[in-house]
């Protein structure tokens, strides 16, 4: 996982072949005028807007997730959003069976860390990376990145 500001997101151009295109097709959008639901931008590369109400840890924890054929960029366009997070490797009670055509797999397992992200921040979870975001009490506007590995 990184979490990082979006200025510094060349830093990590280097690590996916379709890092930079994901960052280049948010650096160049006007989000307020973007519908809200998923633009197919390249070949390997989804965007999903989302302004939606910030959810309960409890509610978000019903989806503690991961992927094994994307690479999440999630990033906080506007609000306070809270994560949960944990290693892969660390989770021991899956909640159901890994579903190949949305590429999720669910844990029923508590998340080993809480952070936030707020305006310009963005976190990467790699398929190592269990997840549970939009923990919020107010308006949360988000662009997740789906990268195909």
């Amino acid at each position: 996982m990184i979490i990082d500001h979006i200025a510094n997101a060349s830093k990590y151009f280097s690590l996916h072949p379709l890092f930079e295109n994901a960052f280049s097709f948010i650096h160049s959008n006007y989000f307020d005028q973007m519908p809200e639901g998923k633009t197919q931008v390249e070949d390997g590369l989804l965007a999903i807007l989302s302004n939606a109400n910030g959810k309960t840890k409890e509610d978000s924890l019903k989806k503690f997730e991961c992927h094994n054929k994307n690479i999440d960029i999630q990033l906080c366009l506007s609000g306070n959003e809270t994560i949960g997070w944990k290693p892969r490797h660390h989770c021991k009670n899956p909640n159901g069976e890994y579903n190949e055509e949305k590429d999720v797999q669910f844990f029923n397992d508590n998340p080993d860390i809480f952070f936030q992200l707020k305006d310009g921040q963005f976190a990467i979870f790699f398929p190592e990376d269990v997840h549970a975001p939009m923990i919020g009490d107010a308006m949360i506007k988000k662009l997740v990145m789906k990268v195909k590995i």
